[in-house]
């Protein structure tokens, strides 16, 4: 996907990268074997911007083509980096960055799921998350990123590896709402955990810091795992869209999830107590 974009260089504009389709240059050999629709000068600089992308490309520079891509366009790193990509979620004690922390983070790479825990591991995440070259969230950029940065010291704007955030990309697709909306809306079934959300994910962590309760842990975990395994499926279902833009969504579907991987089981019981507790209140 990445040879057919212009978007990402200096100058080249959705009006620009129309023009050249129009010419009948619709990837980056046809825009440098033929005459191009503006004057020389710019010509001269959009091929040495495309023999530069052929080059980051090779070397498999995915953090310069996310520098050069608005966040909605970065869905064209995943056909290329999806096998060196990191789905990645956090859970947390609130949503204010000043007076909340990290409880639990969960990473899949499309093979294996790892889990961090707050008292336990959760510094071990800053080295995992390293060899990774695309990572993919949903709106990592503007709530894990900063979480990350602020409790880890893991700033995820530097280094190698681009960011994938699905929520701009799904906007884009006219499908807004949190994760758990859009999932809903393309048939996501999370079995035991539909219906839970971030706010129960919080009583959970208190649960087990206040209780000593292993079963809320595991649930806590499941529900993050859950996240994660569903990234990947999202982010298959963008591509479609994306490749395919002028058919109706209703052809494609979800990619079936890897729930077998969650090794994670919630507790229902535990969660019908603190949703009965919560309402209460």
């Amino acid at each position: 996907m990445l040879q057919s974009c212009f978007i990402h260089l200096p100058g080249v504009g959705p009006g620009f990268e129309a023009k050249l389709r129009g010419a009948g240059i619709c990837d980056w050999d046809e825009a440098l074997a033929r005459p191009l629709p503006c004057g020389p000068a710019k010509a001269a600089a959009l091929r040495a911007g495309l023999e530069e992308s052929r080059r980051r490309l090779a070397a498999g520079d995915a953090r310069w083509f996310g520098d050069a891509l608005a966040p909605a366009e970065q869905w064209r790193l995943f056909p290329h980096f999806r096998h060196q990509a990191a789905y990645v979620d956090i859970e947390t004690t609130g949503l204010s960055q000043g007076d909340s922390y990290i409880t639990t983070i969960a990473l899949f790479d499309g093979a294996s799921v790892r889990t961090y825990v707050q008292g336990d591991n959760l510094e071990a995440f800053a080295d995992d998350i390293l060899p990774y070259k695309l990572l993919v969230t949903w709106n990592g950029r503007g709530f894990d990123a900063p979480f990350l940065r602020r409790s880890l010291s893991i700033p995820l704007d530097k280094g190698d590896m681009a960011h994938l955030d699905l929520l701009p990309v799904f906007r884009s697709l006219g499908l807004r709402g949190g994760l758990k909306r859009v999932e809903n809306a393309l048939g996501l079934d999370r079995g035991p955990l539909d219906g839970v959300d971030g706010l129960m994910a919080v009583r959970l962590w208190w649960e087990y810091e206040n209780r000593g309760d292993p079963r809320a842990l595991e649930t806590l975990l499941a529900y993050n795992v859950a996240d994660v395994l569903g990234l990947e499926a999202l982010a298959e279902y963008a591509l479609a869209r994306k490749r395919d833009p002028f058919s109706a969504p209703e052809p494609f579907a979800l990619a079936p999830v890897k729930t077998g991987l969650n090794p994670f089981r919630p507790d229902p019981g535990l969660l019908r107590r603190l949703g009965a507790f919560a309402h209460a209140w």
